[in-house]
């Protein structure tokens, strides 16, 4: 973890363990370096990777604000830093079925930039969420980045384990929506009947360097899915 996401993480837990309440105004740039005892720059990277998701809010020549927290159970639509962490404020689980070593079809051949030699980890599981089934997951790991996986560490935080043990920085990733009709198969993961309506997300994770690593398909259950979008003018 970079500077700048450590000091992000210490003021947004202090604003969620102290449950400061919407509009509260936190100290000022100075007060922040003095604070946490870090250079200019890290604090104000800090403070816009907290805008970005929607933290706080700044206003020039005012200070910098609490913004609304977001309503529990909800999932950011638009960040990317895991499913796990977007829902920390609800118990989560999720059921492997499998971590296999395959061969990559054309599909994640093609969305991962594999070379023809290339093997990557194929996992399945249900994602959980307070109990009820959020999403079925479908996930592609490149194994020249991400050399190990097993299921216990498929049952947590992949990109935990990503982060902390593989000592990979997570950078972006693209994100394409559909609307899709179950298949009988999926379905009876999602607990739900054939022809149901679904929301289909397939979403590809870089490196900050650029290079894809995990390319993923999440098929939401539509009566326990739910989410949210954080917008800001800059």
């Amino acid at each position: 973890m970079l500077k700048y996401q450590d000091v992000a993480e210490k003021i947004k837990r202090t604003i969620y363990q102290q449950k400061l309440p919407k509009d509260t105004q936190l100290p000022n740039i100075e007060g922040l370096i003095n604070q946490y005892q870090v250079s200019r720059t890290t604090i104000i990277k800090a403070l816009n990777q907290l805008e970005r998701h929607g933290v706080i809010y700044q206003i020039q020549g005012s200070g910098i604000f609490v913004r609304q927290p977001k309503k529990s159970g909800y999932l950011n639509f638009l960040e990317s830093h895991g499913f796990s962490v977007d829902l920390n404020d609800l118990p989560g689980a999720s059921q492997v079925f499998n971590v296999d070593i395959i061969e990559p079809d054309k599909k994640v051949k093609e969305n991962l930039r594999c070379s023809d030699d290339e093997h990557v980890y194929y996992i399945k599981r249900l994602r959980y969420v307070d109990g009820e089934i959020y999403g079925f997951e479908q996930s592609y790991y490149r194994k020249k980045l991400i050399s190990y996986l097993n299921k216990e560490i498929a049952e947590h935080s992949i990109f935990s384990y990503v982060k902390d043990i593989c000592k990979i920085s997570i950078g972006f990733s693209d994100k394409y929506f559909k609307a899709i009709k179950l298949d009988a198969e999926i379905a009876e993961y999602l607990g739900l009947q054939a022809g149901d309506p679904a929301l289909c997300v397939e979403e590809i994770f870089y490196t900050s360097a650029g290079e894809p690593f995990d390319f993923s398909t999440i098929i939401y259950h539509y009566d326990n899915a739910k989410f949210y979008v954080q917008s800001h003018s800059k």
